[in-house]
């Protein structure tokens, strides 16, 4: 492998854990063990899960083995990760429906006739008391409080349950199951992913190689990106919605996503950049190959070029999209606008819909207002619109 598969190879990541062993393992030219593990808690993914799927899509197509681990015993477990209080845990049947759902997404990325999809149940099933007793043996109660949020919790008086530190020994006992030669993880997963070398080293087994990859920053360019905080985008969003709000980002984060999210070699963007700081190029050009190129990623390359049209109609020209939601009213008077526009789910709540009028953000029939005593009246029909991308139409009846 050249020097420059290699750093692409370590592009983006946050830390390789020993990076010595993971040049040697490279070098060695075997076909390694590559582990990341996912619980199934949510069955929708969004761009910042896929940091870690186009690794993995990195090794792949490198010729590496994929073990895409499926912890459906563990999220049974609750992963106590960056939790302040003890998470409830998943039943099987939520478990069950929400692993049918990531497989089913996390192909439109990886590919499914070169990637393993394995469930720790499969191994911890068969696991009695004993088994559990002999494993919790192998780490010790200090060292389990040296994660950040146990120990904060430990120090504040907030209980921690004892299957709460199971978690972590069982994600680590994964990889002596698996004969993992690397796993990725977020940063968040450090620590767990460092108990996973040092259980293989105590069954005897070659420690793994630990790669973190940082978490995604969302729309905002502030938080983390997560659909809590409705700064996301869902890999099975519509070509139109995705396209319009990667261009939505800044001209700084926009770099930050090509690093993280592009397949693009890092000289091209790197090349771009240049261009854009000497203003020989516009970021939004720039924004544009982006845009286009997650879309495609995740739907086609035809339904990337229409939402490109579809944009610049939209945004140069002033033109509604050409698919816009219908919503049907009550109101035998009619219907105040924030109602409306809350029930018609252009904005969260009717706060949010005083904050948009505020702002100038809505048009009704193509003029804006921020009359936030205006009433859509009973018998009629309104286009309304809230900021630049949320259409409705809507129906008083």
């Amino acid at each position: 492998m050249t020097q420059t598969q290699l750093e692409r190879l370590k592009r983006g990541a946050d830390e390789v854990l020993v990076e010595a062993d993971f040049e040697k393992k490279i070098a060695s030219g075997k076909v390694l063990r590559i582990k990341a593990g996912f619980d199934p808690t949510a069955p929708d993914l969004h761009l910042g899960h896929t940091v870690l799927l186009n690794k993995l899509k990195q090794f792949q197509d490198e010729g590496h083995h994929i073990l895409f681990l499926i912890g459906d015993f563990t999220g049974m477990i609750g992963d106590p990760t960056g939790k302040s209080a003890t998470r409830p845990p998943l039943t099987k049947e939520d478990v069950a429906e929400n692993a049918k759902s990531y497989t089913q997404q996390v192909f439109k990325i990886l590919d499914p006739e070169k990637t393993e999809v394995v469930f720790n149940s499969t191994w911890m099933s068969k696991f009695n008391a004993a088994d559990l007793i002999q494993l919790a043996a192998k780490h010790t109660v200090a060292r389990m409080l040296e994660r950040d949020d146990f120990s904060k919790r430990y120090a504040s008086g907030k209980s921690i349950a004892i299957h709460e530190f199971l978690y972590p020994l069982i994600q680590g006992y994964d990889s002596v199951a698996l004969k993992a030669d690397v796993e990725l993880g977020g940063t968040d997963q450090k620590f767990n992913l460092l108990v996973g070398r040092q259980l293989q080293e105590v069954y005897g087994q070659p420690p793994q190689v630990v790669m973190t990859m940082p978490i995604l920053e969302g729309l905002d360019g502030v938080q983390k990106m997560s659909k809590s905080l409705d700064n996301y985008i869902a890999i099975n969003e519509s070509p139109n919605d995705m396209f319009g709000k990667l261009m939505s980002i800044s001209d700084v984060l926009m770099w930050r996503y090509f690093e993280l999210l592009s397949f693009r070699e890092i000289t091209e963007i790197n090349d771009w950049k240049d261009k854009c700081d000497a203003g020989q190029e516009n970021p939004k050009n720039i924004k544009v190959i982006l845009a286009l190129e997650i879309v495609e990623r995740f739907h086609n390359k035809e339904d990337a070029q229409k939402a490109h049209q579809e944009f610049e109609s939209r945004f140069k020209h002033g033109k509604p999209p050409e698919e816009i939601k219908e919503v049907t009213l009550k109101g035998e008077k009619g219907v105040m606008i924030a109602n409306a526009l809350k029930d018609a789910g252009l904005t969260t709540s009717t706060s949010d819909a005083y904050r948009m009028l505020k702002q100038g953000a809505v048009r009704i029939n193509g003029e804006r207002t921020s009359d936030k005593g205006l009433l859509l009246e009973s018998g009629n029909e309104y286009l309304a619109q809230v900021g630049k991308r949320k259409f409705a139409k809507i129906t008083i009846t």
